[in-house]
């Protein structure tokens, strides 16, 4: 495997863009291929086992582009998919998932005690959050929340705006997340409305910077691993999705500044 090789990245659509966005920040010199499962979005109504499909169906074809290591920038798929993609790829290469970074840092604060945790429907039934949670830090809390709305409302583009700011607070003054002193955007879409989440607590709860956890974390992994591109040539991005949607386009184009060649690949008839 070359070091020159791509990272290769997905999620249900764009919002494993935070998790890319922040990847490159880190890691300025690395090659990425972005998949977005946008033919089946959300993936948080979908079942265990159809998140697991996907999770496969992808991950098979991230291998097949060459790509040194997969990171599963979707909290549902990382909860539901993550286990069977490690076990069906073997050694072949790394696989990383957003959710252990995430509750690393937690216990690696020491002074969280009630922490909230927002999410799709499948990430807050599998509980992974919290039994992790529970696992790693004593005596904590951990008050989640199921915000199924919020991922579609990002994905059409709802987002810093009078609808995006009703939904919102409507699910944050919900008494499940009463007196957390931090909450887990456990969504890649979510750090899209982390200003608007912000502005509801006034700034009284700390909102974790998710993405940036994970591409710090994926930074550590390949470093250990000894997989990192030394090439200063100018990197390359290649953007495929299941279904083109005009969102999902200019979504892109919000955190890669370049014109993006968006190209629709339907691996599900293959």
């Amino acid at each position: 495997m070359k070091n020159s090789s791509p990272i290769g990245i997905f999620d249900s659509g764009i919002g494993g863009l935070t998790v890319a966005n922040a990847i490159r920040k880190v890691l300025p010199h690395e090659n990425m291929i972005y998949f977005g499962d946008t033919a089946h979005m959300p993936y948080g109504d979908k079942s265990a086992e159809a998140i697991k499909y996907y999770s496969l169906k992808i991950g098979k074809f991230l291998q097949s582009k060459g790509c040194k290591a997969i990171v599963i920038a979707c909290n549902t798929a990382s909860s539901l998919g993550f286990a069977d993609l490690k076990e069906f790829l073997g050694d072949a290469l790394p696989i990383l998932n957003v959710i252990d970074p995430v509750v690393d840092y937690c216990a690696e604060q020491h002074h969280y005690q009630r922490i909230g945790v927002i999410a799709t429907k499948a990430t807050i039934k599998s509980d992974i959050y919290a039994v992790k949670l529970k696992a790693s830090i004593a005596d904590v809390k951990v008050q989640s929340l199921a915000t199924p709305l919020l991922a579609p409302m990002i994905e059409e583009g709802f987002f810093q705006n009078n609808i995006s700011k009703t939904i919102i607070n409507a699910y944050l003054s919900s008494p499940k997340l009463k007196k957390i002193d931090s909450l887990i955007l456990a969504c890649t879409h979510y750090p899209l409305i982390r200003k608007e989440i912000e502005e509801y607590f006034n700034n009284k709860v700390e909102i974790l910077n998710t993405a940036e956890i994970v591409a710090d974390d994926v930074k550590r992994k390949l470093t250990a691993l000894d997989l990192l591109n030394t090439s200063s040539e100018k990197p390359k991005y290649q953007f495929f999705v299941s279904d083109k949607t005009s969102s999902f386009e200019s979504s892109t184009q919000l955190f890669f500044e370049d014109k993006i060649n968006l190209v629709q690949n339907n691996i599900w008839g293959k």
